[in-house]
């Protein structure tokens, strides 16, 4: 279908078990707010919600996240090649929805070249199928023990809808730990896009009426992630943090969810991350010395891949690509 509409790929994307919330209606809504055009391609059995980036001269990068999805015959890729080409796309690029130890997607490596990574290419899922002590006792033993301190020292976890406090801490996390944070108002339509379909729960951590952290949970079918997190500089020592977490998978596995993706780790092999972690903070190491107690599995998504539709003009926008990340 040249012309799939919202409601289409509502009805086509539901049918589709356990699909990444990047393919999901609601995160194109979100992004079609923030400087992205979101069109949708549907193949007979197989499909993809495609951000369109505008370039000068009316030209457009056409990006795939976590897709396609569905079924894809042989002819797949040649038609959404010149779907993307009537879209005035100089290349797509391509993140599967899959590991790299995946075997389904040679057709893709055959037509395309190693391409940047836009979403984390590395990540750790946890198993929640378990009971809730199951989940606990998988922890490292720290990770664990500061759990159970957290709940010792009082500190509870509530659902909100309160984007506003959850951004105040969002600032004072970025300010502390030096990263970038979006804008309220994008932490504000992410979640009233995904709650509109129960999609998404804002998690906030207290001790008695004071928030100390926060956490913005999703989930499809049986697959949670945690992608947005906070934490203030009061009473860390309450570990709430790590309550928040578990609480979280808690949540996740009420709602059917087998699989915790923690979202994000250095670009790393998995020797590499066990062997520097404990000398390294700098970048995504803190993030990968507090997300790797959960007692999760490491996991490399399958890489990213360009479909070049202009030779000339892909050679240009990659040399731009690698001097704006030097």
């Amino acid at each position: 279908m040249d012309k799939t509409t919202i409601k289409q790929w509502e009805d086509f994307s539901s049918n589709i078990k356990n699909i990444h919330i990047l393919q999901m209606p609601a995160w194109g809504l979100l992004k079609q707010k923030f400087g992205w055009e979101v069109k949708y391609f549907v193949d007979k059995q197989a499909g993809a919600q495609i951000l369109f980036k505008k370039f000068p001269l009316n030209l457009t990068l056409a990006y795939i996240p976590k897709g396609p999805i569905g079924k894809l015959d042989h002819g797949f890729w040649e038609r959404l090649k010149v779907y993307c080409k009537k879209n005035r796309a100089i290349f797509i690029r391509v993140e599967p929805d899959d590991w790299d130890t995946a075997e389904d997607w040679r057709k893709l490596l055959d037509l395309s070249v190693a391409g940047k990574p836009i979403q984390p290419a590395n990540t750790i899922t946890v198993d929640i199928s378990g009971d809730d002590e199951e989940i606990l006792k998988n922890m490292k033993q720290k990770t664990r023990y500061n759990v159970r301190l957290a709940q010792k020292k009082d500190v509870t976890i509530e659902l909100s809808d309160d984007i506003d406090l959850f951004y105040d801490i969002m600032v004072e996390t970025g300010n502390r730990d030096e990263f970038g944070i979006h804008s309220l108002a994008y932490y504000q339509t992410v979640y009233d896009f995904f709650k509109k379909t129960n999609n998404v729960e804002l998690l906030i951590a207290k001790h008695k009426s004071s928030a100390l952290a926060g956490l913005m949970l999703f989930f499809n079918g049986e697959r949670a992630w945690y992608f947005y997190g906070a934490s203030n500089n009061k009473e860390r020592n309450r570990m709430p943090t790590y309550l928040l977490q578990y609480e979280a998978m808690l949540i996740a596995k009420q709602r059917g969810c087998k699989t915790y993706d923690l979202w994000g780790i250095p670009d790393e092999p998995e020797e590499i991350l066990e062997n520097e972690f404990q000398n390294r903070s700098d970048g995504l190491w803190g993030v990968y010395r507090f997300k790797r107690g959960f007692g999760g599995e490491h996991k490399r998504s399958f890489v990213a891949r360009d479909i070049v539709l202009n030779p000339f003009l892909y050679r240009v926008f990659r040399l731009v690509e690698k001097r704006r990340s030097l």
